[in-house]
């Protein structure tokens, strides 16, 4: 019996567990199709593949260079690379890419990142759905040839490169000295943070002074797992912090494209605080190259904080609102021509990217601010920290809709409510009759049986109501 594609394929990505989903004849088969629908389709002529650290990872890279090669485009193996790594040679190159990776998934799982050239997104509205109903054509009816000559295979090493290009965009060459802690897990945060952030690239020393920890490749995860969203996944570094007295810590998840940030009490930093802090760094730069603030748009997603848009707005800016998920993201950072995007999971979109996500230049910005004052990152931080959340709680539900339904029957009792459905359901009640300003979303999985929700308010107190209120009826 063939493997269902659509097990696996999803909204944003590919991500299955190896090799019952993920194995050589099911990525012959995207690559034979990720070739047809993107690269001949778009006139391109190569596709750019990287992987990260899994031990599964070259043998599937060779599947899809296989599968790619066969309909006659040709392909350069970047080797290993964090997947903002691939984006930038996507979009130095003017290739489309594919980036092998699970992201912070257990060893048993892989996946693919594909884009198009120019690092723009392909998922399932502007791409992947078709990708992958080709696929499961070559799938069920088994390797196919090609009448014209096949592709060649070549090799590029762009991590220098991508080292300077990022350095381009963040100078933190007048920094005052910073102590740095850095945690990539084992994952590609242990290949880039020597290269960007030290000299392993043949660039110069910066100010920093960084403590590494766990920056061994090593895709079975030896330490713990490669996803800082966890706060169990920090403790390591946060004690790391407070045992050098460091300025900062920082964290990757497995293929380096997310960083989350703790500060020198060994705090965590919420993802929404850094999403305002750059924004209203961006905002200035543009500024001061000339440009009216109220040109300037920044894409956030439904449930980044309610500081977040606040704060785009009193620096005069358009803050633009959407849906979670990178492919959402990066489309609507390329039709605004949005300077910057933050989402809730610690993914920051630049447009100086290629609209893309890069853990990487995020942390640069941090230690950038930190490096400009004396003052601690607590308190660079602290303005853009305006409301108590709840952070993602995940129910798993029989029937997502029909639960969602019946949450919305039970607010919609509320006349000071207003409720949008850009993405889940968003219930928003503004400051009014003494009662605080508090909200929440509530959103199905793409992926498993579960609804996510996230609620923040004016204080700890509604916020705790508000957030047993909700979980009281979705679990009921």
């Amino acid at each position: 019996m063939s493997i269902d594609l659509r097990a696996f394929v999803k909204a944003y990505d590919v991500r299955g567990t190896v090799p019952d989903q993920l194995n050589v004849d099911v990525v012959w088969a995207l690559g034979a199709a990720f070739a047809e629908v993107v690269a001949q389709a778009e006139g391109a002529s190569t596709v750019v593949v990287g992987h990260d650290m899994r031990p599964s990872s070259p043998e599937l890279v060779e599947a899809l260079a296989a599968g790619i090669t066969a309909r006659g485009v040709d392909v350069v193996l970047i080797g290993l690379a964090s997947t903002d790594g691939l984006y930038y040679a996507s979009g130095a190159l003017d290739m489309p890419g594919a980036m092998f990776t699970a992201s912070h998934n257990p060893a048993r799982y892989n996946g693919i990142k594909l884009c198009r050239a120019g690092a723009r997104p392909v998922g399932q509205d502007s791409g992947l759905d078709r990708i992958r109903e080709v696929a499961q054509g070559h799938l069920d009816a088994g390797r196919s040839g090609f009448d014209g000559p096949h592709g060649r295979v070549s090799h590029r090493d762009v991590l220098a490169d991508y080292a300077g290009f990022l350095r381009s965009l963040v100078d933190l060459s007048g920094s005052r000295p910073l102590h740095v802690v850095v945690d990539a897990a084992n994952g590609m945060g242990g290949l880039t943070v020597p290269a960007v952030l030290g000299t392993a690239a043949g660039l110069p020393e910066l100010p920093l002074r960084v403590e590494e920890m766990y920056f061994e490749l090593d895709g079975t995860f030896p330490n713990h797992e490669a996803n800082p969203l966890e706060p169990k996944n920090l403790v390591d570094l946060q004690a790391a912090v407070r045992e050098h007295g460091a300025d900062i810590g920082i964290a990757f998840d497995g293929d380096a494209d997310r960083c989350f940030v703790v500060d020198e009490r060994g705090e965590p930093v919420s993802p929404s605080a850094i999403t305002a802090m750059i924004a209203a760094r961006e905002i200035a730069r543009e500024v001061a190259a000339g440009r009216s603030a109220a040109d300037v748009r920044v894409v956030h997603n439904a449930i980044t904080s309610a500081a977040v848009p606040e704060i785009i707005a009193e620096h005069g800016a358009q803050p633009v609102r959407g849906r979670v998920g990178h492919s959402f993201v990066k489309a609507q950072m390329s039709e605004h021509d949005a300077v910057f995007g933050g989402e809730h999971s610690a993914h920051y979109y630049f447009r100086d990217f290629f609209f893309a996500d890069t853990g990487m230049l995020a942390a640069m910005h941090v230690l950038a601010a930190l490096g400009e004052t004396p003052a601690p990152l607590s308190e660079v931080m602290a303005p853009y920290d305006r409301y108590p959340a709840s952070g993602e709680i995940n129910s798993t539900v029989d029937d997502a809709a029909a639960v969602a339904a019946d949450v919305r029957a039970w607010v919609e009792q509320r006349s000071t409510v207003e409720i949008d459905e850009l993405d889940g359901m968003t219930v928003t009640h503004r400051e009014d009759d003494g009662e605080p300003m508090w909200w929440f979303n509530l959103r199905p999985s793409n992926t498993e049986p579960l609804l996510r929700l996230n609620v923040e308010a004016a204080d700890e107190a509604t916020m705790t109501q508000i957030r047993d209120e909700v979980l009281a009826r979705v679990r009921a």
